[in-house]
């Protein structure tokens, strides 16, 4: 049977640290040349209306650690929005959002199960791998541009592998950034400040979290300190140049991590591309997750270095991994409905198919 699972279901399911440790293993087999990862695809068309698009999203990826394979898909429509004088790209109306799960030793489909919640679960847990490894062990204050639902698992994350104390949260929006503090001071239990400008949230922080859906940076070099460490989810393309970071806040990183390289020059991604090209940054000195966790790359110098790391894409082993314990977890409680597999499955017989 194929288990199929919605958003709702999938909510409180899994624990954080659980996700945590399913991403970190994705990571390191990728890096050690198990785990496999195809770049992302996207179509975008003009739709609808002025700055409208229709678009379609594509991402797969196995970790043979956990016999996974997985596939995610989204049809959605954006468009860009003017909020507080910066641009916004957003995605209104209804979509679909789905990630496929195989398991390698049989080739069936184990479960259909919605991307979002699995989506911001995914991108958290990465950010905070990456941190566990390249912030200073005893960083207690987080500044955190953002209070969407990515913000939120910033958050969560970031608490599984440091002992933050504060996080100091900044976005356009007054109601917003008030509600998401009063929120996730509830959850979390620590104290959790709305502030007046992303200059603030920034300064005095150990890490800052960037995860907005803007199109212009909005981290600035200047208000940098030493020993920060830097995390920005932002994953712009030739088509949508966003970023996160002006080209100071990148010049001042001593050491950068990203999570798939091959994706920064596919997408021509705006954060690095067109910085590599005007000599900001050299190609050279970007490094991935997965050779920072198999000891490839060098981790944090010392106390007083500025760390970053992108998380620059979404990535098939991220949902291979994270499918792979939500569809676990949903087995053990009887959680999800049931499709017959026979729908999905092909069986030879004296017939030649192909493949």
């Amino acid at each position: 049977m194929v288990l199929v699972l919605k958003n709702e279901q999938m909510e409180n399911l899994l624990p954080m640290s659980e996700e945590i440790e399913a991403i970190e293993q994705a990571f390191r087999e990728l890096g050690e040349g198990k785990a496999m990862n195809a770049p992302r695809a996207r179509l975008r068309t003009p739709w609808k209306e002025e700055g409208g698009q229709y678009y379609f999203n594509n991402i797969m990826g196995l970790v043979p650690g956990v016999k996974s394979m997985a596939l995610r898909i989204d049809s959605s429509f954006s468009k860009e929005v003017q909020v507080a004088g910066s641009k916004r790209r957003v995605y209104p109306g209804d979509f679909i959002g789905l990630v496929m799960l195989f398991d390698m030793d049989t080739c069936e489909l184990l479960a259909i199960m919605d991307d979002h919640h699995i989506s911001t679960m995914r991108v958290g847990a990465t950010s905070a791998v990456a941190s566990k490894y390249l912030s200073r062990k005893d960083a207690k204050v987080m500044g955190l541009l953002g209070s969407g639902e990515q913000a939120k698992t910033q958050v969560t994350a970031h608490l599984a592998v440091r002992p933050l104390t504060k996080i100091k949260v900044y976005s356009p929006t007054t109601e917003n950034r008030e509600r998401f503090a009063k929120q996730m001071s509830a959850e979390t239990g620590i104290e959790v400040v709305a502030v007046e400008s992303a200059e603030e949230a920034v300064q005095g922080s150990d890490i800052v979290s960037a995860a907005t859906n803007t199109v212009d940076p909005v981290v600035q070099g200047k208000w940098l300190e030493d020993g920060m460490h830097v995390t920005s989810l932002v994953g712009g393309d030739g088509f949508l140049p966003r970023k996160e970071l002006d080209d100071e806040a990148v010049k001042r990183a001593g050491l950068i991590v990203v999570g798939y390289k091959p994706q920064i020059f596919i997408d021509k991604q705006a954060e690095f591309h067109d910085r590599i090209e005007r000599g900001i940054v050299k190609a050279e000195d970007l490094h991935e997750l997965g050779e920072l966790l198999n000891g490839k790359c060098r981790g944090r110098k010392d106390s007083k270095e500025i760390t970053f790391f992108k998380n620059n894409t979404g990535m098939g082993i991220q949902f291979a991994a994270t499918a792979r314990k939500m569809y676990e977890k949903a087995r053990e409680k009887g959680i999800g409905a049931e499709l017959p597999l026979d729908l999905f499955m092909t069986r030879r017989g004296d017939k030649t198919y192909s493949p």
